[in-house]
């Protein structure tokens, strides 16, 4: 594995850490170690991306989201699994880091947007299930999730910082180190992480082929003038290496470059709240091969060492008001704009012809240009109304002059054809609050409406079942009703939501699908086509502290869905999952356990899915039993640590790539996950 950046390492001794002592307000740590997350208004879920948690702490952006009811993720070895929320995945779910979208190269989803994303170099996390906003971005019908950093102006000269180790089983080891130092004017935040594991054991002690080593860095200059008035330059970079148990090939290179500017100004007039102007720059390069990070063993479609080098350009921007046309109503008026440039080059031989000595290939651009307006106002005390409407224009670029049709190449039938498209989306929603003061019950209905734009691996990765191209493929229209209910006591936090969506034109990837080949033989291949669809479902959570020390937390979430043009269930829905978890907390340390429980997912159509992955078949339930405990010997330090799958039980998730043929690893059916796994936490943050 590649060595961790000495720049890096020296961030993260204490010497360079050491800040001096704090003149704010000193962080306080919790000694619970998280097993679930709160919802903190209808639809609206937050996270703390730097608490303990269990199972294990997250080590990426999806491995942090499957602590969340309603959220899924697609396993492909130890690390890079694609997050799914109530059963809809890729580019259905809005990731947004920092503001700021960030889409991989990988034709393969090696590198999903979570991929680039260490939790606790973030302050918070949100997430909005379902079309219930439209202020950040197109195309989100499952929802949307926001890495966040925050930041306020000093009240005067303060320095702070935080670090934490994670240390366990199968070689892992994270660290993150967080200073920040500045002046009621400017102030200065720099964030180092690094994060790694060797391959993994299952319960029956066979191998995974799962290692990884990742790094990143992220620093900001922050500008506050005055109380109104906010400006950041921010600059991040990251690179690393992953095997993966389920293909031919491992990533090598994960190098990914980042540049943004963003400006605020508050109070400008009493009607006009704030004004914010954004713009990024994004660019990733990745590298995937046969060999460095496995024993090479040549096969049909890879006789030799192999490379493939695909990057991708991502620039964009937003422009917001936030305007007080009324006391009671707010109106968020902005527009917002994205480019996307793709490339690639590869090699079958690099011995004989290495990829750096080719040029890269363009094969897509995408152009997107939006306008928004939400507004959120109060009808009388206790009834809430929020609304909004989007509308984007689309422009899609096929730059590709032959596409691959097995082990040759064909013409292009859509070889430098544009596509243009216009798309709505808009939502409604409305809360009651049915009690005075508290308001401990409230009642919140919502329906939305999104047009999603095919994304580059349904519309340039794949063939369509009629042509080598499945660049014509229509965009996706889901309109979709929310409904539920929190209940908030002293003691007693109750949520229940439930949603049911239509899907028309649902863009489904199909592998193994039968084309005529030559004058009578056939062929198969993995097409792109649209489909009407149909899903519904739900999460409720419940946390009960009914006794000063003791708190029970639990929580159900399910989804079911049908593929109406097929008459198939729906593929790649995760069966349904409950977790029920009991803490006794001290003020100095806490205990607990936490069961995870799912059931047998038999409603599958086989080699149907998404961009990430296909229905392998039935899977049998399971449980899993973890244990955990906390202890605080000091103001400011934490101490964690649990035992992850007690029982050493072999599972895998339903929502899982294919295992591969590995060699000096055994194959399986789905990528298994860890066996009994021990872990240990320190934090310290001042």
């Amino acid at each position: 594995m590649k060595s961790f950046p000495l720049f890096l390492r020296v961030i993260l001794t204490p010497a360079a850490v050491a800040l001096g002592q704090p003149r704010g307000e000193a962080v306080r740590l919790d000694p619970v170690v998280v097993t679930s997350s709160r919802t903190a208004q209808p639809l609206v879920v937050t996270t703390d991306p730097r608490a303990a948690a269990q199972p294990v702490p997250a080590h990426d952006g999806a491995d942090i989201l499957k602590h969340v009811p309603g959220f899924a993720v697609i396993r492909k070895g130890g690390t890079d699994g694609d997050p799914v929320l109530r059963g809809l995945a890729g580019s259905r779910l809005g990731v947004l880091i920092d503001g700021q979208h960030i889409l991989g190269g990988c034709g393969n989803r090696m590198d999903p947007p979570t991929a680039y994303v260490f939790p606790a170099a973030y302050d918070r996390i949100t997430i909005v299930k379902g079309p219930q906003s439209v202020r950040h971005g197109p195309g989100n019908s499952a929802g949307t999730v926001l890495f966040e950093r925050t930041y306020r102006r000093l009240a005067a000269d303060e320095s702070a910082w935080h670090a934490s180790l994670t240390a366990g089983s199968f070689g892992r080891l994270d660290a993150v180190a967080d200073a920040r130092v500045g002046t009621p004017a400017v102030q200065v935040r720099a964030t180092a992480t690094t994060t790694r594991a060797d391959d993994y054991e299952d319960g029956n002690g066979q191998d995974v082929h799962g290692a990884y080593d990742r790094w990143s860095a992220n620093a900001a200059l922050v500008w506050t003038p005055d109380e109104r008035t906010f400006l950041e330059l921010s600059a991040a970079r990251s690179d690393g290496e992953a095997a993966y148990a389920d293909r031919a090939m491992d990533g090598v290179a994960f190098a990914r470059e980042n540049f943004a500017l963003r400006a605020r100004r508050e109070f400008i007039t009493p009607r006009v709240v704030a004004a914010e102007l954004s713009v990024f720059h994004n660019y990733v390069d990745h590298v995937m091969d046969n060999y460095s990070l496995r024993r090479f063993s040549g096969s049909a479609t890879m006789p030799n060492p192999a490379v493939s080098n695909p990057d991708r350009l991502t620039r964009g921007g937003l422009a917001q008001f936030d305007l007080l046309p009324w006391p009671s109503t707010r109106v968020t008026l902005g527009l917002d704009a994205q480019d996307n440039t793709h490339t690639v080059r590869s090699s079958m031989n690099q011995p004989g012809s290495p990829y750096t000595l080719k040029p890269q290939l363009r094969d897509a651009r995408f152009m997107q240009r939006g306008a928004f307006v939400e507004i959120a106002g109060s009808l009388t005390e206790g009834r809430r109304v929020f609304a909004g409407a989007r509308i984007d224009r689309w422009k899609a670029t096929d730059t590709r002059p032959t596409v691959a049709v097995g082990m040759t190449a064909a013409a292009n039938p859509s070889a430098f054809c544009v596509r243009r498209s216009t798309l709505a989306s808009g939502f409604a929603r409305y809360e009651h609050d049915f009690a005075a003061g508290a308001a401990p019950l409230t009642f919140f209905a919502g329906l939305g409406h999104v047009q999603r734009f095919p994304d580059y691996w349904e519309a340039i990765k794949n063939e369509s079942s009629s042509s080598v191209s499945a660049f014509g493929t229509r965009p996706e229209t889901t309109t979709q009703l929310d409904a539920g209910l929190l209940w908030r006591t002293p003691r007693l936090e109750l949520s229940l939501s439930a949603f049911a969506a239509q899907i028309r034109d649902f863009v489904l990837v199909q592998s193994a699908f039968s084309k005529p080949a030559g004058m009578t033989g056939t062929r198969t291949a993995t097409v792109t086509r649209n489909i009407d669809a149909h899903t519904s479902g739900g999460e409720a959570t419940l946390a009960w502290r009914f006794h000063s020390a003791w708190k029970l937390e639990a929580s159900l979430a399910g989804v079911r869905g049908r593929n109406g043009t097929d008459a198939l269930p729906l593929a790649q829905l995760p069966p349904l999952e409950a977790r029920l978890a009991l803490a006794y907390t001290r003020p100095a340390w806490s205990a607990g356990g936490l069961v995870r429980a799912v059931a047998r997912q038999d409603r599958v159509a086989l080699n149907q899915g998404n961009i990430v992955g296909h229905d392998l078949g039935p899977t049998a339930g399971f449980a899993v039993v973890s244990l955990h405990g906390s202890w605080k010997p000091g103001e400011h330090t934490r101490l964690s640590a649990g035992l992850d799958n007690v029982f050493n039980r072999t599972y895998a998730e339903h929502l899982s790539r294919a295992g591969a043929a590995i060699a000096g690893f055994g194959q399986t059916t789905r990528v298994n996950e860890p066996g009994r796994m021990l872990w240990l936490k320190f934090d310290f943050a001042h």
